[in-house]
């Protein structure tokens, strides 16, 4: 019996130690998920010290994506709880270490969805750290020491500088922080698949959170935007907000009768289970469909519609660091700026629960600064 009693002891003792409110050194305070319900609740953690090539944030901002709500149940079945989402987070720098060069205390700075990555692979050598094999996602991955990382629904971050970027002081830190996902996730394939160069005509699938950063990048750009959507309701808000140029119903056949064989890309943005072989049809030759939504079903390619016309289906994911930073200054640059809707952290469930719905116009993104309050 003593020596159970003292196993039992020694049990704790390493659970203590562990847990996420004493494995490091400095307190955190934000909103986790325990288990598949994703309800949020307030939630005291704890934060490395700050390394010698780390940078210390005061968060200010967060926004929630869609991912965020997947994570948070499981979906994807790699979630590991507790769980504090956020990976669109803006900032604040509170403490640099002493190997630091870029950044210094009171830089406005951003997070997007990476934490760090292994700098030595073939993809991290070519500023694609987004396709490391050993890439640490921002929340619910492992950090090098065998933790797990934690998101920005909370008051700090500490992250390795090479993870983080530069805020221009003309961009406000509520509307960059959807860019570091949202805006990375679109500006990327529109510059790697040479759908950037003035003039081209591309399509845009889904206008949701992704569909309208889309919209807006591609017109920066220069380029022709014709939106594709099956609500008809956001056809007058595409065009005359968002500067779209034209507008289609996908399940009217005579809508895309008559823009088949015109697009010289389409950026499809749509999670939801949906057919490719229609959107390849309004590919020009040589014309390429990019996926960046992520249907649960596999989803069919037929050859054929590829073979007549040497079209390409490709997808791309997020973007590297220096990309990172370049869509930044760019968005800077032209005013290119997500609708958001900020909330207060309170609210974060019932905005869970309307992002489920696609409640929201186009992007939420959570006050930290001014709403997280500290538990008692």
């Amino acid at each position: 019996m003593e020596r159970f009693h003292s196993l039992s002891t020694l049990s704790s003792a390493i659970e203590m130690a562990s847990s996420p409110e004493t494995e490091h050194p400095n307190k955190a305070f934000g909103w986790a998920a325990r288990d598949i319900s994703g309800i949020l609740f307030p939630f005291n953690f704890s934060r490395r010290a700050t390394g010698e090539k780390d940078v210390a944030i005061k968060v200010m901002y967060c926004g929630i994506c869609h991912s965020d709500l997947h994570m948070l149940k499981n979906e994807w079945s790699c979630s590991i709880y507790p769980i504090v989402p956020g990976h669109e987070v803006a900032g604040v720098v509170t403490e640099v270490g002493s190997k630091v060069k870029k950044f210094k205390v009171g830089d406005r700075v951003g997070v997007g969805g990476m934490a760090g990555s292994c700098k030595s692979c073939q993809n991290c050598s070519e500023d694609l750290e987004n396709y490391c094999p050993k890439m640490i996602f921002t929340y619910s991955g492992k950090h090098v020491d065998g933790t797990i990382t934690y998101g920005g629904y909370s008051d700090s971050m500490v992250v390795d500088e090479h993870f983080v970027v530069r805020i221009p002081d003309n961009l406000p830190l509520d509307a960059a922080a959807p860019l570091l996902c949202a805006g990375i996730t679109v500006y990327s394939p529109l510059k790697y698949y040479g759908l950037d160069k003035p003039g081209l005509h591309i399509a845009v699938v889904g206008l949701g959170g992704i569909g309208h950063m889309a919209v807006k990048f591609a017109k920066a750009l220069g380029l022709k935007v014709t939106v594709i959507s099956t609500s008809p309701s956001k056809e007058r808000e595409a065009i005359e907000h968002m500067g779209a140029d034209s507008f289609v119903v996908s399940h009217k056949q005579d809508e895309m009768m008559a823009v088949m064989g015109t697009f010289d890309g389409i950026i499809d943005t749509v999670s939801a289970n949906h057919s490719l072989v229609p959107l390849i049809g309004l590919l020009k030759t040589n014309g390429k469909l990019v996926m960046i939504g992520s249907p649960e079903k596999p989803l069919e390619v037929p050859a054929f519609a590829l073979l007549t016309g040497r079209k390409l289906v490709g997808g791309s994911a997020i973007g590297g660091m220096k990309e990172t930073q370049e869509m930044i200054d760019f968005a800077a640059k032209h005013d290119v700026k997500p609708d958001i809707e900020v909330i207060e952290m309170d609210y974060v469930n019932t905005a869970m629960e309307r992002l489920l719905k696609s409640d929201v116009k186009y992007r939420f993104v959570i006050d930290i600064g001014n709403t997280l309050k500290p538990s008692s």
